[in-house]
């Protein structure tokens, strides 16, 4: 594959989706777009869990994907999420994504139940079926499903996949799956182990503080894929206190009040997320104000 046909590569931001009351705003959600690629990012992933995707309609969900591949500049990528309770509803949004001219799709374990090997087999089975290529997500603190380096073996082996964004937290990862998977490629999914992803090798990031902070997180990969650590690792202990949210309960929440404070629309949260407890507000809010200070943008 070139370069152009591995379309997860460099900084795919996980989007927050704005509502404005009980409505998603669809033109804020295009402009943003727009913005997260003048900013330097290399593309998006909507409906994902910071998109709150679990809360959208079937019409809402696909309009975020039509919304943004309206909205994405040529060779910005839109790699939307499909995960869904069942293989057969995840395969029809790989359809949409593929109709609506999407490179590539996200996709989640089952997250209905705890599959077994077997089921999760199956379920990338079945998405395959639509014809794009599948980067894997692994979140077994979401699902109760964990994509451990041997069943991603077995799920690349038979070609269903072509990536994982790896969201365990262990970055020990990456060396055993390299072992036992040569050529599954690796992505960062959690903000806050990004910089000991990148030194692993990680061709891309899965990401969801460049919602406020788009420049210098994408800044931050650079120099850390680069193996510049003179410069990444200074800046990475100036944007941890922020990173670190994204692997918290409520990092929709964080991320949406780190945008509102950044100058951007962030915004409310569906049901069942309700707003931020007052001490993690605080925090939030002074981390925020604290990067913006150091000329974070």
């Amino acid at each position: 594959m070139t370069a152009r046909e591995k379309p997860w590569h460099g900084v795919l931001v996980a989007t927050a989706l704005p509502l404005r009351g009980p409505e998603a705003d669809f033109d804020t959600f295009a402009e943003h777009i727009a913005w997260l690629a003048a900013s330097g990012c290399d593309g998006v992933t909507p409906n994902g869990s910071l998109g709150e995707y679990q809360t959208l309609s079937a019409e809402e969900r696909a309009r975020v994907v039509r919304t943004a591949v309206e909205a994405a500049p040529e060779g910005f990528t839109v790699m939307p999420g499909v995960a869904a309770y069942g293989a057969d509803e995840a395969r029809r949004w790989a359809e949409q994504a593929a109709e609506a001219g999407c490179p590539a799709v996200m996709l989640l374990p089952p997250n209905s139940y705890r599959a077994d090997a077997r089921a999760v087999l199956a379920h990338y089975r079945e998405v395959a079926k639509a014809g794009l290529p599948i980067v894997a997500y692994n979140n077994p603190f979401d699902t109760k499903v964990d994509l451990v380096p041997e069943l991603l073996a077995e799920l690349y082996a038979e070609g269903l996949i072509s990536a994982v964004k790896e969201f365990s937290g262990d970055v020990r990862r990456p060396y055993r799956i390299a072992e036992l998977a040569p050529g599954l490629e690796v992505l960062c999914g959690a903000d806050d182990v990004v910089l000991e992803l990148a030194v692993a090798g990680a061709p891309g990031w899965v990401a969801g503080y460049p919602n406020a902070f788009p420049k210098a997180t994408t800044e931050l990969w650079a120099a850390a894929s680069a193996g510049d650590l003179e410069k990444a690792v200074p800046l990475y202990r100036l944007l941890h206190p922020l990173l670190r949210w994204d692997s918290r309960t409520e990092f929709v929440q964080a991320i949406k009040l780190s945008m509102d404070l950044a100058g951007r629309y962030g915004g409310p949260c569906r049901q069942p997320r309700t707003p931020l407890a007052p001490e993690h507000e605080k925090a939030v809010r002074e981390a925020t104000e604290r990067a913006l200070e150091q000329g974070l943008s």
